[in-house]
């Protein structure tokens, strides 16, 4: 699933590409891609441009001018942005007819992506339920320390919780508990305000530099815009195991937590 770096390095892209760009029809192939009626759907798009561009958590937000087209890309979800004259791929499930003779397509294997329209609105804070942004003020020291005092959970599964904070998956969570020289599986109660510092600040640093490389295409969702992501070359532990560590040269081990391919240094990262 992309996160939050892969996911706004295809809204900026996008940006790019389709900014004020109007939609003449929309073409909706799979029906349950749409969470809402499909007629529906397309009757509100009809003639509808895009006005600006913004992202909560792992969502993409496509505001129109009084409509926001809201677009969770799940397991493999992508958009291409082709000539109508393009050959439709396999996979394609909505395609946005735009003015300048290009379409929008969105592609999906699996199927799992979802798209949905919201009123337009200013404040997402509340959106699905998800917790603060990484790097907004809300995300700090004494917020996580208050949330996770009582909680019986790791550090890991902390950083996954998408109600604690917004955006961050498998990947990133690896790097910051790295990043922050601790276990994945510490439990956050043991872990005190003054560390959680750290922690934020860890998972500001990570994503930081994952947005500038353009994401990480370990899996591949920028690509089909023609951008490829470099930050597996930056990667200290995920999808290293075998390898050695580039602080101490100790073998990167992988283990199976809450259901999660896991990966740490044994020497770097400490339980608390």
């Amino acid at each position: 699933m992309p996160e939050l770096p892969e996911v706004q390095t295809v809204l900026s892209t996008l940006e790019h590409m389709i900014a004020h760009k109007t939609i003449e029809s929309v073409e909706i192939l799979s029906p349950d891609v749409v969470q809402c009626d499909s007629d529906e759907f397309s009757r509100r798009l009809h003639q509808r441009s895009f006005v600006s561009f913004k992202r909560r958590g792992k969502y993409l937000l496509f505001e129109m001018e009084d409509v926001t087209l809201v677009s969770h890309l799940r397991m493999e979800g992508k958009y291409f942005v082709e000539k109508q004259s393009d050959p439709i791929r396999k996979h394609t499930h909505v395609i946005f007819h735009l003015n300048d003779g290009t379409d929008l397509r969105y592609h999906d294997v699996r199927r799992f992506g979802r798209m949905e329209l919201i009123e337009k609105s200013e404040d997402y804070r509340d959106f699905h339920g998800l917790g603060p942004e990484p790097f907004s003020d809300e995300f700090n020291a004494l917020y996580a320390w208050n949330k996770s005092r009582t909680m019986k959970r790791s550090l890991k599964m902390t950083l996954l919780d998408q109600s604690f904070v917004a955006g961050i998956g498998n990947i990133y969570a690896d790097e910051i508990c790295f990043r922050s020289k601790l276990r994945p599986e510490t439990l956050v109660s043991k872990i005190s305000k003054k560390r959680w510092q750290l922690i934020v600040e860890n998972s500001r640093t990570v994503l930081s530099e994952a947005i500038a490389h353009g994401g990480s295409t370990i899996r591949s969702y920028t690509s089909s815009l023609g951008v490829t992501g470099l930050f597996q070359l930056q990667i200290d532990v995920y999808g290293r195991e075998g390898e050695p560590c580039h602080v101490c040269g100790s073998t990167i081990k992988k283990v199976r937590h809450g259901q999660r391919g896991t990966h740490f240094c044994p020497v770097c990262q400490r339980r608390l």
